[in-house]
């Protein structure tokens, strides 16, 4: 009797683990399982359980150079395109963007103010963050067709749009490690620009989102999936791509006493010039430093 009641219950829990696996997400909800289909020859569980690689032990009498550097990478590159797209979530596979928007309105991750400083000092909450990204609020006056006031109408402008970030912000620090023996970077900070037309100007602006302090981030990077152009069976992730230095950037800034950008005293070409300078000063300072 107790053999055929314990058989019967390792039954339904059988058919029960199979059900929760075959069934998958519909439009990324974490709310409502649908058993469908699987969009693949395998269950991908490997990414579910991935960790990101951890940094090398660090002593600060191993670092004798070390500088701080702000990097962009723009979207639009055919290289860093990956950060991009999918404009639309698909099930197991979204943007950059979206990767970290859903992460801060799940309370996983948190943005810092950038309007303060770039040094991850003010937090803000979901609240503060939607807040912004919604716009600031304007009224339009409403008439009907006697040209009779009617009402007002509240619209939102200038609020945020999926696809506007199409520039992402490195705060990095670049240091020479004696132990190893190599020049080696991390990224401290990671800051979204955002790109659109002002409804007041007409004119195209930029404007900085917030800033997301990179290791709190890294275990959720490590998670998502990026496009792989030459192999899909070989899946990267976010935080391979960083790891890994898979996108093109240029420094529009290095840590000085004026605390300013290169756009504030060079333009255009002499702008390029003066980021490739800097690239150059880092690879020959790790030469020189063991020339004799």
């Amino acid at each position: 009797m107790n053999k055929s009641i314990y058989k019967f219950f390792s039954i339904v829990a059988l058919s029960l683990s199979v059900s929760i696996t075959s069934a998958q997400l519909i439009s990324g909800s974490t709310q409502n399982t649908i058993n469908t289909p699987r969009d693949n020859i395998f269950e991908e569980i490997h990414v579910q359980f991935k960790k990101p690689v951890p940094y090398p032990p660090l002593r600060q009498a191993d670092v004798i150079y070390k500088k701080r550097i702000w990097q962009k990478i723009d979207f639009r590159e055919k290289m860093n395109q990956p950060f991009y797209y999918p404009i639309e979530a698909h099930v197991a596979w979204k943007s950059f963007m979206s990767t970290i928007l859903d992460a801060l309105r799940a309370g996983e991750l948190t943005a810092y103010d950038d309007r303060v400083d770039d040094e991850f000092t003010t937090p803000l909450t979901w609240r503060e963050l939607e807040y912004r990204l919604s716009g600031q609020p304007d009224s339009i006056d409403q008439f009907d067709q006697y040209g009779l006031l009617i009402g007002k109408k509240i619209s939102f402008p200038d609020q945020y749009q999926e696809g506007e970030v199409k520039v992402l912000k490195l705060k990095e620090v670049w240091y020479f490690d004696k132990q190893r023996s190599q020049m080696m970077v991390r990224i401290l900070g990671l800051g979204p620009v955002r790109e659109f037309i002002d409804s007041e100007t007409q004119e195209k602006r930029e404007q900085t989102l917030f800033w997301i302090y990179f290791p709190d981030a890294r275990p959720i990077l490590a998670k998502a999936l990026v496009f792989n152009r030459n192999n899909s069976g070989a899946r990267l992730t976010y935080d391979d791509v960083f790891w890994k230095r898979f996108f093109d950037s240029y420094i529009y800034k290095v840590e000085n006493v004026y605390d300013r950008e290169i756009s504030q005293y060079a333009i255009g070409m002499d702008a390029l010039l003066e980021s490739d300078r800097f690239k150059k000063e880092i690879f020959d300072m790790e030469q020189s430093l063991w020339e004799y």
